[in-house]
């Protein structure tokens, strides 16, 4: 159930992002829906992979560097979801950060009215 809930307030974060920036595209809630499936499964399969393979860079970077992993995350997700678009690697991580902003803000919302 908590799986589900986190699956739906991502999505709901996708919708809203894909509305407010001009460079990200997304037809409608249930491709929001899919598309934060595949954000899942993507940071949950490619991810780590991507950070151990660029762990000088990231270390030299004080972690920026993993910036760019969640952009090329976002930008492979477009490529696998029909749906869902975004214009470039900048849109991307624009895209990127303010999704993982917006993700905070609605799981903490979620949290407080539990309690």
């Amino acid at each position: 159930m908590k799986l589900l809930l986190k699956l739906l307030l991502n999505a709901v974060a996708v919708f809203i992002l894909a509305h407010l920036l001009s460079g990200v595209h997304v037809d409608g809630y249930t491709g929001a829906l899919i598309v934060a499936v595949v954000l899942s499964v993507l940071n949950l399969l490619v991810k780590p992979i991507l950070v151990i393979f660029t762990l000088p860079a990231t270390i030299l970077t004080l972690g920026l560097f993993l910036l760019v992993i969640n952009a090329i995350i976002i930008l492979l997700a477009s490529n696998l979801v029909g749906g869902f678009s975004v214009d470039g690697f900048w849109w991307a991580l624009l895209f990127s950060i303010l999704l993982s902003i917006l993700e905070s803000i609605l799981h903490s919302v979620i949290k407080d009215d539990k309690k």
